[in-house]
């Protein structure tokens, strides 16, 4: 057998290949319609692909809030691989408690115990298994929230689409509208002390949908009053991307569980934790063996959420993150209801999470495939298929705002010709 190619170094049309035959036919496909060009390359807020074309990263699904490869988590990640990256799990190690420390100094008062995964599905799942041994066997999410693929966060997760496959998925999940908070105070008063809810502060994936400003605090009071189990899924809009450390501050909440994940890694490797009141985390109390996993705060891991902690409080990145913000929304509404008059529906967002409805899901698609055209990555919604989204970093200069802006313009201008040779109720 031949050894393996470097990264980057093997043709674009193998890699694709590669793909149809050992990953996803449908990836590949996907692919094609950019280009089938590669990423092979990341610094900052910018990515390279195979033939040495470089993209502004606006997408990541949230991941890259502080860029790619910051240093600060570089440095903590290389460091650590260098001595003990992974744990036996037998004896306790200093970097995960560390790790637990640093975040639990920034994330709302109250919250003070962690348990670290990989992914935020498997936080979503830490959370709903404390929900169900503190006595909760009744779940209420929201259409259009977005929890994960893993059966017990799929069940929750909000668009039947992804779920239909799967079922039978968890028993006693109701959805309600997000933003309503009658009809989730029916389901509360109708089952006192059994219910567990689930929101997100921003629906991402549903859209970039922004709930009434005093509805997580009433989800929280509702909670209270009626025995539920507030579970709050910051997966992507936490560690600063909202412009507030989390969603839960600008709204003054304090859940039972919080889920973080995504930016928690630094954009340098995958990690998600479950971080808990003592008294909701109690059943993990009594039994250190209840809920485990080998790689579970692995101490390479616990290194990059450090680092990430440092890289946001010294670079002020919340701050940027909502200064960003704040600047970037109007500009792209502006451009948007310029251009594109009749193909938006609306432009809205918080923070560095900024979502453009385009009137049918076709569009959405082809202003993304027009963004790339102009050297800029977005993402669409899994949720709110119409919604182009924005995550950019918050590192982005004043030179990279000025790409955005005048790609985002010249992409939508390009919209409306594709808009016009579109077949009728879209491609």
């Amino acid at each position: 057998m031949s050894p393996p190619a470097e990264p980057g170094t093997g043709t674009d049309a193998e890699i694709l290949r590669l793909y149809r035959g050992h990953l996803s036919k449908g990836r590949a496909t996907v692919a094609e319609l950019f280009g089938g060009r590669m990423e092979v390359a990341s610094s900052g807020a910018w990515l390279t692909t195979s033939d040495g074309e470089r993209y502004l990263n606006c997408g990541g699904y949230g991941v890259f809030l502080m860029g790619a490869r910051h240093p600060v988590v570089l440095a903590e990640v290389r460091r650590q691989l260098d001595v003990h990256p992974v744990a036996t799990r037998i004896l306790l190690e200093p970097t995960v408690a560390r790790a637990a420390e640093a975040l639990t100094a920034v994330t709302p008062p109250g919250l003070d115990r962690v348990h670290f995964s990989l992914s935020g599905t498997e936080a979503v799942e830490t959370a709903l298994k404390l929900a169900r041994a503190n006595g909760r066997r009744k779940v209420v999410a929201t259409y259009r929230g977005y929890h994960g693929k893993t059966l017990g966060a799929l069940s929750v997760s909000g668009k039947d689409v992804y779920r239909r496959p799967f079922r039978p998925l968890l028993d006693g999940v109701t959805h309600v509208p997000y933003g309503d908070a009658e009809l989730l105070e029916k389901e509360l008063v109708a089952s006192p002390g059994e219910v567990c809810v689930i929101v997100e502060p921003v629906q991402g994936e549903g859209g970039v949908i922004i709930p009434p400003d005093d509805y997580l605090r009433r989800v929280a009071g509702l909670c209270r009053e009626h025995g539920g189990f507030f579970v709050l899924d910051e997966v992507q809009t936490g560690m600063g991307r909202l412009g507030t450390w989390w969603g839960a501050d600008a709204a003054g909440v304090v859940p039972d569980v919080l889920v973080a994940g995504k930016a928690l890694g630094g954009g340098v490797v995958p990690v998600s934790a479950a971080i808990a009141t003592p008294e909701a985390f109690r059943p993990f109390d009594k039994d250190p063996y209840l809920h485990t996993g080998t790689f579970s705060g692995a101490p390479l891991l616990m290194a990059a959420v450090q680092g990430a902690i440092r890289a946001v409080r010294e670079d002020d990145l919340v701050p940027r993150a909502a200064e960003l913000g704040a600047g970037l929304l109007p500009r792209i509404a502006e451009i948007a209801a310029r251009t594109i008059p009749d193909l938006v529906t609306e432009v809205r967002g918080r923070g560095l999470l900024i979502g453009v409805e385009l009137v049918e899901e076709g569009l959405a698609g082809e202003l993304l495939i027009e963004l790339f055209n102009h050297g800029v990555v977005a993402n669409h919604s899994m949720n709110g298929g119409n919604v182009v989204r924005f995550t950019p970093p918050a590192v982005l200069t004043d030179a990279d705002v000025e790409h955005l802006l005048t790609a985002f313009e010249a992409a939508t201008r390009d919209l409306v010709e594709r808009a016009a040779r579109m077949p009728e109720g879209g491609s």
